[in-house]
Formats: C-alpha cells, sequence, structure tokens
C-alpha cells in the first residue's frame, strides 16, 4: 500500500513537472515562459528580469493582433493574404530543406589556430589608428582639404562630406597593422595607396594630397600610432572560428547550387 502511495506521488510530480510554465494568458490563450525564452535567444538578448518583461509584452500584444485578426471575417480569403501566406509557407519549407541539406564541413581547432598565426605572421612593427573621407572627385577633395587645412576638425568635416560609411564616426577606422612597405593583398583589407597613405603620415598628421582609388578621391589622417599589440589566441578564437563556419557554410551552398543549376533547365 504504501508503495503505491509513493507511486501516485511521484507520478503526481511528474505530471506537473511536465506542465509548461506559462508567462501570461491572453484570453485563455497560454504564452509559456520557455516562448519568451526561445525569443530572447534568437534575438541575442540578455537574459534578465527587464528583458523577459519587454518580450513578454510584446508576446501579449502579438496575441491580442492575432486574436483580433482571427475574428476579421473574409481577411484569410483576401488574394494578397492568401499570397503572403504560400510566400510565407515556401519561405518555411526552403529553409527547412535547406538546413538538411547544406553540409557544411566541421571547423576544426588546426584551422582555427593556422588563420590566427597567418593573421599574427601578416602584422607589421607598428598599428595605425586613422581617419578618411571618401570624395566623389578632385573638386570635392580639394574643398574639404582646404577646410581641414584651414583649421577645421576632420571628423566634423568627415560627418559632412564622406561618402564612406564610417562618415558617421568621422572617419574613424579600426587599429590597423601590417608589414611596412605595404604591399597589395597584405594591408588587413584596406586598398594599398590608403595603406600607403597611412603608413607614411606620423601621428596627428593628414595627407597633403587626395590619395586617389577607384574613381575615387580620399584624404586620410593618422590619429595614433604605437606598436603593434597581438591579441592572444583565446581572445580573438571564437571570432576566428566563426568566420571560418561562414566561409564553409558559403563552400556549402555554392556546391549545394551549383549541383541543382547542373539537373535543371532555365530559360532566361
Amino acid at each position: 500500500m504504501q508503495s503505491q502511495i509513493f507511486r501516485l506521488i511521484a507520478t503526481t510530480a511528474l505530471a506537473f513537472s511536465l506542465q509548461p510554465v506559462l508567462a501570461a494568458s491572453v484570453n485563455g490563450v497560454a504564452i509559456p515562459d520557455d516562448q519568451i525564452t526561445r525569443a530572447m535567444q534568437q534575438a541575442q538578448l540578455p537574459d534578465n528580469d527587464a528583458t523577459r518583461n519587454a518580450i513578454k509584452q510584446q508576446l501579449i500584444a502579438r496575441e491580442l493582433f492575432r486574436q483580433e485578426a482571427a475574428k476579421a471575417k473574409g481577411l484569410e480569403a483576401r488574394p494578397d493574404v492568401q499570397q503572403a501566406l504560400r510566400e510565407a509557407k515556401d519561405a518555411i519549407l526552403t529553409q527547412a530543406w535547406l538546413k538538411d541539406h547544406i553540409k557544411p564541413a566541421a571547423v576544426t581547432e588546426e584551422q582555427v589556430r593556422s588563420r590566427y598565426n597567418a593573421v599574427v605572421a601578416s602584422l607589421g612593427d607598428k598599428e595605425y589608428k586613422g581617419r578618411l573621407i571618401e570624395l566623389a572627385d578632385d573638386a570635392a577633395a580639394a574643398a574639404a582639404l582646404a577646410r581641414i587645412q584651414g583649421g577645421e576638425d576632420f571628423a566634423k568635416v568627415a560627418q559632412q562630406v564622406s561618402l564612406a560609411p564610417s562618415k558617421a564616426s568621422g572617419g574613424a577606422m579600426d587599429w590597423l597593422s601590417f608589414k611596412v612597405p605595404a604591399q597589395e593583398g597584405q594591408t588587413q583589407n584596406l586598398p594599398l595607396p590608403l595603406a600607403q597613405a597611412l603608413s607614411t603620415l606620423p601621428a596627428g598628421a593628414v595627407s597633403a594630397t587626395p590619395v586617389a582609388w577607384n574613381n575615387r578621391r580620399f584624404l586620410v589622417k593618422v590619429d595614433e600610432v604605437r606598436a603593434t599589440r597581438v591579441p592572444a589566441y583565446d581572445s580573438v578564437r571564437p571570432g576566428i572560428e566563426q568566420a571560418l563556419q561562414a566561409q564553409e557554410l558559403e563552400r556549402a551552398t555554392t556546391a549545394l547550387v551549383t549541383r541543382l543549376l547542373g539537373k535543371a533547365k532555365i530559360t532566361q
């Protein structure tokens, strides 16, 4: 009898443990706590009370919208809604199929270490913290350079006239290190003429003349120069691994597309 009671208690406890933990209920529709957790993980948000509450409120609002949309007569039958539903279904099926069929090769520790060693070997004795202003032509470059030589702040001029994505930050670049004299393909993806200008300027100096590259003109400034600081392997390992994984994914995707194209009949 006692063993039966213990089994009953255990079974009841297990049943309760299997019930999802509810974060909220909207007109009787449950929003489980694990739905909030998944949403935070997908958005890569920190797991804290403020974030969980914000996500919960969003899910409550979404459920309210869903319920109201479900009540709208004829909404689902509308041609634009039907088209959107078909496209959503196609996208979900496509993503599921791709997940099953794209199998990138695993990145090994040896590959990560090799990439790290190659990067370290490409570094020079110095590293440079610079800024640049990208301009459309000689006239625009001459006008910007005249403003800077007249005493205006390089960063402010960059924010006003630069065509580069870095204009919002005053043309600021990351720290860069490469062997000098700079060689093509060995400048951490910085165009060679810009790397050459960067490496020949002292700290605080601005290029005396615009640098020409890719049918654009560039003004270059060096904010700081220092001895190269090589990051520890463990500190950069995750980033290197992620970059290599992205390469493997791209390689596997390209191979799959190539195979499908080889079997398909395409007319254009």
